[in-house]
């Protein structure tokens, strides 16, 4: 299995990242890099070409993004990197038809489509899509760009940071223009900065984390005709729990049974199972992350959970036990500068 790993890198970060890194994982849970590539500062997002024969990095707090080729060993050669003109690149996908790249700009407010070219570089950028501010001249600072299992529509959350507006936008996608069209809208609660998404199995149930309110919310969402309804709301922290903390990331579990939520600074993981026939929460147990700051986590093609410590410069490695939906710590930790995505690629090399 080859493991790529976006690292941030500036001292204005407090970074002690040098690029993106490739891992090749053996069998016994041992990673061995092959190669610290850098080309731009903060290659901190991470996605594949739907071939995955390219990988394409957004630079996070400038205004770029790079597409490279990956090579047969699984290392990656630059191609090209362009300017997108919004500030803070922090998500990065590519569409159905592997025709364009979408890249959300967290200061920039954006959504960007760009078209591919057929050697995989980034080409022209096609459509915008920007998040209005509370001004002209505002922004809300739009923090992730999510695919449904259809791909007809993107799930992209936004952040008001004072000048916008805390949301969450379902919006339908039109691959020969590369522009969107908003089905859905959720406004957050002032202060509660919706962050990012994960979609269950039978795209019907939806799962947004708040990062300044420590909540995750459940949504039902309709593919029929893109709407999107909260249903019910859960905090990420324990009640005892007084330090300050940011939510970070959510992911579903491989089971389709449980959704996991991690907590920086507290650095922390909450785990809710799901109810089977209704897609409900309940909190099901908070466990420390082992790491410091996890920014990132990720379910491995081993099943295994790897967690991103930013600031601990490691990723942690879990065995997953679905059936009690546990953390089980395997004692692999991976040495890594300032992580902040991880993606994986299982094809034998």
């Amino acid at each position: 299995m080859i493991v790529y790993v976006g690292c941030r890198t500036t001292k204005e970060r407090n970074a002690r990242g040098e690029g993106i890194l490739t891992f090749r994982a053996e069998k016994n849970g041992k990673w061995h890099e092959e190669q610290c590539l850098a080309v731009e500062e903060n290659p901190s997002y991470l996605c594949f070409d739907r071939n995955r024969e390219y990988l394409y990095s957004t630079h996070g707090d400038i205004t770029k993004a790079s597409s490279f080729r990956i090579l047969e060993n699984g290392t990656l050669e630059h191609i090209n990197t362009i300017d997108l003109g919004g500030r803070n690149p922090v998500d990065i996908t590519v569409d159905k038809d592997n025709r364009n790249v979408i890249v959300a700009t967290l200061q920039g407010g954006t959504l960007y489509t760009v078209r591919r070219a057929e050697d995989g570089s980034l080409g022209e950028i096609i459509a915008r899509y920007t998040y209005e501010g509370k001004e002209e001249g505002k922004v809300s600072t739009v923090h992730q760009c999510y695919w449904d299992h259809t791909m007809q529509y993107m799930i992209s959350c936004a952040q008001g940071r004072g000048n916008g507006y805390g949301q969450m936008r379902a919006l339908r996608y039109d691959a020969a223009s590369g522009r969107f069209t908003e089905t859905g809208r959720f406004y957050a609660r002032t202060w509660d900065e919706p962050r990012h998404v994960a979609m269950h199995a039978n795209n019907r149930w939806l799962y947004m984390v708040e990062e300044k309110g420590n909540k995750v919310i459940y949504f039902r969402f309709d593919e029929k005709d893109g709407s999107i309804r909260p249903m019910q709301e859960l905090t990420t922290l324990p009640d005892t729990e007084t330090r300050y903390s940011d939510a970070s990331e959510v992911m579903i579990d491989p089971s389709g049974r449980f959704v996991l939520a991690s907590n920086r600074y507290t650095d922390t993981m909450a785990i809710y199972t799901i109810e089977p026939n209704t897609g409900y929460l309940r909190i099901h147990d908070i466990v420390p992350c082992l790491c410091r700051t996890p920014r990132f986590f990720a379910f491995g093609p081993d099943g295994h959970c790897y967690v991103a410590g930013e600031d601990s410069d490691e990723i942690v490695d879990f065995e997953w036990d679905a059936e009690n939906g546990k953390l089980v710590p395997t004692g692999n930790v991976i040495p890594c500068g300032s992580p902040t995505c991880i993606i994986f690629d299982e094809r034998p090399r």
